[in-house]
């Protein structure tokens, strides 16, 4: 059978055959866009858990910045977890169906016991577990699943709002029961939005403001509940004994712990002396010179501080700078190419990461979605309709950042910045860079920590010598996020992780739509029809082999356009703790897993604690004690 392509690129005359429609839908306890699941009906618990860990114990963690709200899903204040890896909230509240943390792309019933999908993919029907309780003991309705759908794509912020945008009606055909009517175009991946869909009590919300910042004690279906707060310090989780959901195989060998504590601190560097000293048990390292020099003492020596180098199956995300092109100045391609020439990665990287990191090159890095290689045929005639509409640099190769020698000398790169600034209609006088009405160019740097000064400091004498007057602006972490909601700054740096099959979130990242919607993830304001066009052609893949044809033709075109400038990433996690755990012998392809399956052992904890740990554990994936990598490690 041929391959067949999304109906986007069909639309555009790109390819011409079709293959046969999908088979007839059917009740499934799973759901994978591309059909692929990886576990059966009657499967007992995934493979990357141990089904006998213990419960009990306690697990520490921390995170930077602040906090004044619970509630993560609305634009309005400063959520727990905010910018975490590991969302907190989501122990409180569950979702319809839950990813699996080795398949790239599959759900399993959840609080949904099966979902059914429609043979066009026009709606998905979710079955609600009988079982499914919320913490006070009251059952999960149809009524409050339609609740939570409602609530989100009236109030939610704004990623939610257009991921839900292609829900058009949602209904109940039977107790228990509720359908998702999916808008035209109708797409695989639409079920997935449905399985993410977290679920509120409609009870609990009556006559409370979801829209606004709050602390109140939630009610959700999870596994944990809020226990302990003290705002903007600390948040503490406590298991709930009665949890209705403990014995489904997702959960199986899960949620170990009996409580798990977020310690706030407002400074990396007291936050990663306060680890060193046993106020918390675990961190990911994303210092680079941290994780190169920090790790010395008596605790280190002794073994009681264990580290492990864990390889990141996911796209690592985009970590960049983000000029703002809502704003004139940044809009003309040669000045954003002007501005990556300015910018030193391979001395900054020599100087100030110990050679740790490797340039980020693609939106997907560090994935098969990334396009490092020349463009296969069916690429090609994708890129071909295209002519005339990108830039010329996409047909002549890869997309690569500028590099040098590391030496600190960028001369040669600054007089192609210079001229290129003067294509685009700046020129020096006096030193300084204006435009043709006489106006300086003056760029502000808006951070709200103050780790990346050092970073942004050589880039701004680089920006300088070309006339550019650059500043730095920290803020706190509040009112940074207000600014960033607000798109109220000239450049702001970023990093987003993506799932091994992204999907909706393209168009909060990079669509036209997402531009000048307050709280959108656009923050760079791209509004390019060429790019809408293809998050569609990725949202519209059939099969595996053209979501990735068409992400790699994304890839392209958003790095081909300058649209931001490339930091760095790393092909793994970095990760430190105080030895106080089991971990299951297979990890996860796609998460840590340390708050979900890892495990508090007494017997380890007693022995670190009086100085005295025990050898490695054999039922970890790593040795737990290793050397500083070299590559991978944050700044």
């Amino acid at each position: 059978m041929p391959r067949r392509l999304s109906p986007l690129l069909h639309s555009l005359g790109l390819v011409a055959a079709l293959a046969a429609a999908p088979a007839a839908a059917a009740p499934s306890h799973g759901y994978s866009p591309f059909g692929d699941l990886k576990y059966a009906g009657d499967f007992g618990h995934f493979d990357y858990v141990n089904p006998a860990a213990p419960k009990g114990g306690t697990l520490r963690l921390s995170a930077i910045g602040t906090f004044d709200s619970l509630n993560p899903y609305i634009i309005p204040g400063v959520a727990v977890g905010e910018g975490l890896e590991f969302s907190p909230m989501s122990l409180v509240y569950e979702t319809l169906m839950v990813s699996s943390g080795d398949e790239p792309s599959s759900f399993y019933g959840l609080v949904a016991r099966t979902i059914d999908v429609a043979d066009d993919f026009s709606s998905a029907t979710v079955a609600i577990d009988p079982a499914a309780r919320f913490s006070d003991g009251t059952p999960v309705t149809a009524d409050d699943v339609v609740f939570s759908f409602q609530v989100l794509k009236a109030k939610g912020d704004s990623n939610w709002r257009q991921s839900l945008a292609g829900i058009g009606q949602v209904a109940v055909p039977a107790p228990g029961q509720v359908r998702f009517d999916f808008v035209p175009p109708y797409r695989r991946s639409g079920p997935m939005v449905v399985a993410n869909l977290p679920v509120f009590s409609a009870a609990w919300w009556q006559g409370r403001p979801f829209d606004r910042p709050s602390l109140a004690q939630p009610l959700g279906t999870g596994p944990y509940l809020v226990d302990k707060i003290d705002a903007g310090h600390t948040v503490t989780f406590k298991r709930n004994p009665d949890y209705w959901g403990r014995d489904l195989p997702v959960n199986r060998g899960r949620f170990n712990f009996d409580d798990i504590r977020y310690d706030y601190f407002r400074d990396r560097d007291v936050d990663f002396e306060a680890f060193k000293a046993g106020a918390y048990d675990w961190r990911e390292e994303f210092t680079s010179r941290f994780w190169a020099t920090g790790y010395t003492g008596p605790a280190v020596a002794r073994g009681q501080i264990r580290r492990d180098t864990v390889p990141d199956n996911r796209p690592s995300g985009v970590q960049a700078f983000f000029p703002n092109l809502r704003r004139a100045k940044f809009q003309n391609i040669a000045v954003r190419r002007a501005l990556d020439l300015a910018f030193d990665f391979e001395w900054t990287n020599r100087t100030m990461f110990f050679g740790a990191y490797r340039r980020m090159a693609s939106i997907f890095e560090n994935s098969p979605l990334a396009a490092h290689d020349w463009p296969d045929a069916a690429e090609i005639s994708i890129l071909e309709r295209l002519r005339g509409q990108v830039p010329d640099t996409i047909f002549t190769g890869p997309y690569a950042p500028p590099r040098s020698d590391a030496s600190g000398e960028i001369r040669d790169r600054l007089k192609a910045a210079r001229d290129l600034l003067d294509q685009a209609g700046w020129t020096l006088k006096g030193g300084t860079l204006v435009n043709q009405a006489g106006d300086p160019f003056t760029i502000e740097f808006l951070i709200d920590e103050p780790t990346f000064t050092r970073i942004i400091e050589p880039f701004i004498r680089n920006l300088a010598r070309l006339g550019i007057a650059a500043t730095i602006r920290q803020v706190d972490p509040t009112a940074y996020q207000a600014r960033r909601e607000a798109f109220d700054y000239d450049i702001i740096t970023q990093r987003f992780g993506l799932s091994p099959t992204p999907g909706d979130e393209l168009r909060n990242l990079w669509g036209s739509a997402a531009a000048d919607l307050p709280g959108a993830l656009n923050l760079a304001g791209i509004k390019d029809p060429v790019v809408d066009r293809l998050i569609e052609a990725v949202l519209d893949a059939e099969s595996r082999p053209d979501f990735v044809t068409a992400c790699h033709a994304l890839d392209r075109v958003v790095m081909g356009n300058e649209y931001l400038i490339p930091q760095w990433y790393k092909g793994e996690h970095t990760i430190a703790w105080w030895d106080r755990f089991g971990r299951p012998r297979t990890a996860p392809l796609y998460t840590i897993g340390h708050v979900d399956t890892w495990w508090f052992d007494p017997r380890r904890s007693a022995a670190t604690d009086a100085g005295t740990p025990l050898p490695a554990a054999a039922d970890g994936p790593g040795d737990g004690n290793v050397t500083p990598p070299s590559v991978g490690a944050a700044p």
